[in-house]
């Protein structure tokens, strides 16, 4: 079995974070059927202390699992559903002026949650994607002039369907690099199938799970997994993976430092659920291709997509 669907909890966490991250882990998967790989790489993103893009066509179940997160999770949740007529100010809040006190107060918007559900994201226009830069990036939004913070831990996961279904817009590269990981699931195997088609409405199993892990609970795993070792001839291997995308003759834009220091943070996160207080390249490679593809900009004249990109850079960039 593969580090990327192993299941084992963490034995250099304490009980009171290997015991609920474990249950988290299970009870999730007992939603989402027959995707193991895709719900670790959204607990690697959620431990990173990242926002997760779920990219697929509709009815394969990118919102049941970002619904099965939140009811796991034991975080304040909203949903916004991203239509084409969808306004900042609807996400954000907006202040309002009341005449008893004269002045204006603000009103938060939805985006002042903990787990935040940003549904079929590019549905909406660039400018209305764009209000949601400050909050991924700086865990805050300014309004007026004011700074709000938010609750932490916050969590962004916004879906998005294919760009070749009529009325969607492409999310500026800003916005993508925003995401730490972006992961599709596409369609479920036959025995999965099988048993989604046997058992019960998943709306209906949603509404009857209960939070298997507190706020506190995931601060404190995040901290863990940013502590995890990584050593100078590991960093050495991530360099040389952000320098071979940069000079890849099919690649326009390569990965940025921010993009380095996703990758390290995700390696971090993956190596704490496979038990290990270091990382090891195969974390890197784990996690690589999710971190790395969206933000990879092919050259006019590719070959092949970003996804296949990635996959090259990791096939022909040697581990040292």
């Amino acid at each position: 079995m593969s580090a990327m669907t192993q299941a084992p909890p963490p034995a250099i966490l304490p009980a009171e974070l290997r015991d609920p991250l474990a249950r988290a882990i299970a009870q999730v998967n007992s939603v989402v059927l027959g995707k193991r790989q895709e719900v670790r790489l959204a607990f690697v993103c959620l431990l990173a202390g990242g926002h997760l893009l779920i990219e697929d066509r509709p009815g394969v179940g990118k919102t049941t699992l970002a619904h099965a997160l939140a009811a796991t999770l034991g975080l304040s949740f909203q949903r916004i559903q991203f239509t084409a007529d969808l306004l900042p100010s609807d996400i954000i809040g907006v202040s309002i002026y009341e005449r008893e006190t004269a002045a204006f107060r603000f009103h938060p918007g939805p985006l002042f949650t903990q787990l935040l559900l940003a549904d079929e994201i590019n549905r909406a226009m660039p400018k209305t994607q764009s209000a949601l830069l400050e909050a991924m990036a700086e865990q805050q939004v300014t309004v007026d002039g004011t700074t709000h913070r938010l609750a932490p831990p916050f969590f962004v996961i916004a879906t998005q369907n294919p760009l070749d279904l009529a009325g969607t817009w492409p999310l500026p590269d800003s916005q993508l690099d925003r995401f730490m990981l972006r992961t599709s699931l596409g369609y479920p195997d036959a025995e999965a199938e099988r048993a989604m088609l046997a058992a019960r409405d998943r709306r209906d199993l949603i509404a009857t799970l209960a939070p298997c892990m507190e706020p506190t609970q995931i601060l404190a795993l995040r901290r863990a997994a940013g502590s995890v070792l990584a050593s100078a001839a590991l960093i050495e291997y991530v360099h040389a993976l952000l320098v071979a995308s940069r000079s890849h003759p099919d690649i326009r834009v390569g990965l940025s430092p921010r993009a380095g220091l996703a990758l390290l943070a995700a390696a971090r996160a993956h190596a704490l659920l496979g038990g290990r207080a270091h990382v090891l390249p195969e974390d890197v490679q784990a996690v690589f291709a999710s971190v790395a593809a969206h933000r990879l900009a092919p050259g006019a004249g590719a070959r092949t997509g970003r996804d296949a990109l990635a996959r090259e850079l990791l096939e022909t960039t040697p581990v040292r």
